[in-house]
């Protein structure tokens, strides 16, 4: 039996508006007509048609989220996994479920990202940054639409973003190894076409010059931010006659290609050459040997895109993008203690 409003209205005594703001919990209802209205729901079984829903109170209490990038991140990444899982908890505690977006379906030309929103009726949208960022996720924040990005700066008239303050995690790195007599220090980055990777390099490099160690170009290499690409810059570094002692590498998954790298050369951290990652990920403490890290707080990033998200779709229009501190996390690939 499809059941209506006007069937619940009669069978409850009360008004069809009265079920709606009961459905829709509004204010203006006696806690008696509120009990009167669900009793009769929770015994007839009714759901509420969700497109009506929407209409009705202009939410669909859905978020949609977006992998920015075309290439680099996705579900399985470690980092933005643990993220997400915590955005997920607790943007369902504020009572919204999630509409993940496809990249691909994107690229294939079948319309941007804002009129999907539209068409969806999502509330708002996390945006997770990667490299080679479409155009359309900038639509989004221009056009006034509700969305908090992480690692990827939007600015428009309801949107926010969160990122760690990248330029101060390189300098934690290279101030360490410097308090640690380390001076011939080489570096992983981050190609030079996303925001993370441009803070991380500069940062590195301005720590350099800082402390007044010298920058080697063949001890500079870019990776991806994935395994293999750690790997095949590491094995570029140690074709030189002489190794840095030390190497930074600005993602755990390059540091451990690196690892990799060196194993396979016969050479070994920190004995040889020391290493630090970034993003402290689960596999830095099962790793051989165990991955010293930039600790980024993932729990923390999940927490606040929600809480944040929450706000612009209930009426904030501006909220200042938010910078989170790192922290370093000795372990035995960096053979010094902090």
């Amino acid at each position: 039996m499809n059941l209506t409003i006007k069937d619940i209205a009669q069978m409850a005594g009360v008004s069809q508006g009265t079920v709606s703001k009961v459905i829709n919990n509004y204010a203006g209802v006696s806690e008696k007509t509120k009990k009167q209205v669900m009793d009769v729901i929770t015994k007839m079984g009714y759901e509420p048609n969700f497109s009506a829903r929407t209409l009705a109170t202009k939410k669909s209490n859905l978020i949609g989220l977006i992998y920015a990038g075309k290439i680099n991140v996705d579900m399985t990444h470690p980092y933005f996994n643990e993220v997400i899982s915590s955005f997920k908890k607790n943007i369902g505690l504020l009572g919204y479920d999630i509409l993940m977006f496809s990249n691909e379906l994107f690229q294939s030309d079948n319309g941007s990202y804002l009129a999907r929103c539209k068409h969806f009726h999502v509330d708002g949208c996390l945006v997770i940054a990667g490299e080679e960022v479409e155009e359309a996720v900038f639509d989004l924040a221009k056009e006034g639409f509700p969305c908090i990005g992480i690692d990827i700066e939007l600015n428009g008239p309801k949107s926010s973003y969160i990122m760690t303050d990248n330029i101060d995690l390189s300098r934690k790195v290279v101030e360490f190894f410097y308090l640690n007599s380390i001076k011939k220090i080489g570096y992983i980055g981050g190609k030079w076409d996303s925001t993370i990777s441009n803070l991380r390099n500069q940062g590195f490099f301005e720590a350099m010059n800082q402390f007044g160690l010298d920058v080697r170009e063949e001890w500079i290499q870019y990776g991806d931010f994935h395994e293999k690409s750690g790997y095949e810059a590491m094995k570029k570094i140690l074709e030189g006659k002489e190794y840095p002692e030390a190497i930074f590498a600005i993602s755990d998954l390059m540091a451990l290609g690196a690892l990799r790298a060196l194993k396979e050369e016969g050479l070994h951290a920190p004995h040889d050459i020391r290493i630090i990652g970034c993003d402290d990920i689960a596999a830095c403490r099962y790793s051989d040997p165990k991955l010293t890290s930039v600790k980024q707080d993932k729990e923390k990033f999940g927490k606040l895109s929600a809480y944040m998200l929450n706000d612009l779709i209930n009426g904030e229009s501006q909220l200042k993008p938010v910078l989170i501190d790192s922290e370093l996390i000795i372990r035995e690939s960096c053979g010094t203690k902090q």
